[in-house]
């Protein structure tokens, strides 16, 4: 017990801080979005409260658990994790929405595996680089390296595009880090680039939908561009100071589609202005420098791996939600880490971050 207290002591307790500001942002944003003449308790935000502190609750227990204690038993881990994924197949459990097969219908609530995946997903990774890092220098460790994580992406794939991009940034920001051979990591980059118009030909509909409306942005009637030109109106409208909280007009007047999960920052921006988007920027980017203190200070590199692959995560996620409010990357779906409305995607990042504090707590020494 006295290990743990004095353990305490080396907790980041900043991120703490920044969580809970988000929570508040979520909260009241999500609330906005239904406001009419008073701030309303809707089914969205009591799942977002309660979402938050099952994620609190969860968060405590993950800190207390050593990292290191998921190493010995990553074999589990990767079977569960592949088994999790494939129940939105099991009839009568997954669920279809926006065209991707990528929820579980619970009666009482829905659940996405994908978002619980990433956790693990990150953890396998990081087992498995820390173990063949001297293997990366090589075209045949690399080539293993993504046989062993390929399961999980093709799987996601065939589930929901947005989140299969997910795991693949999380893949390459971790192999990157665990010390790949960088010129034979650009040829293989490059390579890949050049077969992404081979890779259109298999996609699946809506999923060529998504990339030839972002080609085509004037073209209205392809799916998601009117969502992008209602977001930056929102956006633009709102000028240096915004309309006000709860005042928006486009989120208001129902023009700005999804505005609780995937366009929640253009209500920031329309009813909080420029000011309030550049500080919600300027938390996330002092959540995600801080997980980077945690990676760099890192007594091993399973553990920096660990909190690198979740810096992956939560950058791309954020960066992709709101370039694609501003129309400047296609629409995926992804929504705001934190931020936007979802258990799912509250529950999994609290888990996420209890796992990088994990590390951060136990790369200090304990002075009893």
């Amino acid at each position: 017990m006295n290990y743990f207290i004095n353990l305490l002591k080396n907790l980041d307790k900043a991120l703490i801080i920044l969580v809970g500001f988000f929570a508040i942002i979520s909260v009241v944003m999500i609330g906005s979005t239904s406001y009419v003449d008073h701030f309303v308790f809707t089914r969205d935000v009591l799942v977002q409260i309660i979402a938050y502190g099952l994620g609190f609750v969860c968060l405590v227990f993950v800190i207390t658990i050593d990292y290191k204690t998921y190493e010995p038993i990553y074999k589990w881990i990767y079977g569960i994790s592949i088994a999790f994924l494939l129940t939105v197949y099991i009839p009568g459990l997954g669920r279809e929405d926006y065209g991707s097969r990528s929820w579980i219908n619970l009666r009482v609530t829905t659940l996405q595996p994908s978002e619980f995946v990433k956790i693990t997903f990150i953890i396998l990774m990081a087992v498995y680089l820390s173990k063949h890092r001297d293997s990366l220098d090589t075209l045949w460790g690399i080539i293993k390296a993504a046989l062993f994580g390929a399961p999980f992406i093709v799987i996601v794939l065939k589930e929901d595009l947005g989140s299969a991009i997910v795991f693949c940034v999380i893949w390459v920001c971790m192999v990157f880090f665990a010390g790949v051979d960088y010129k034979l990591f650009a040829k293989l980059a490059a390579i890949f680039i050049l077969m992404i118009p081979l890779a259109y030909r298999f996609m699946a509909s809506h999923q060529k939908d998504r990339i030839d409306a972002f080609l085509h942005p004037d073209n209205l009637s392809l799916p998601g561009n009117y969502q992008v030109f209602q977001s930056k109106i929102a956006i633009g409208s709102g000028g240096l100071w915004g309309k006000g909280l709860f005042q928006g007009t486009q989120k208001g007047l129902d023009f700005l589609p999804v505005q609780k999960s995937d366009f929640i920052f253009s209500v920031i921006c329309e009813e909080l202005g420029l000011i309030g988007g550049f500080v919600l920027i300027a938390l996330f980017a002092i959540f995600l420098y801080r997980m980077a203190v945690i990676a760099n200070n890192s007594i091993d590199l399973y553990g920096a791996l660990i909190a690198m692959g979740f810096i992956g995560s939560f950058g791309f996620q954020i960066f992709e939600n709101i370039a694609m409010s501003m129309g400047i990357m296609p629409v995926t779906g992804i929504t705001l880490p934190f931020i936007s409305s979802g258990g799912s995607s509250v529950l999994a990042s609290m888990i996420g971050l209890g796992l990088v504090l994990s590390v951060g707590m136990r790369s200090k020494q304990i002075n009893f």
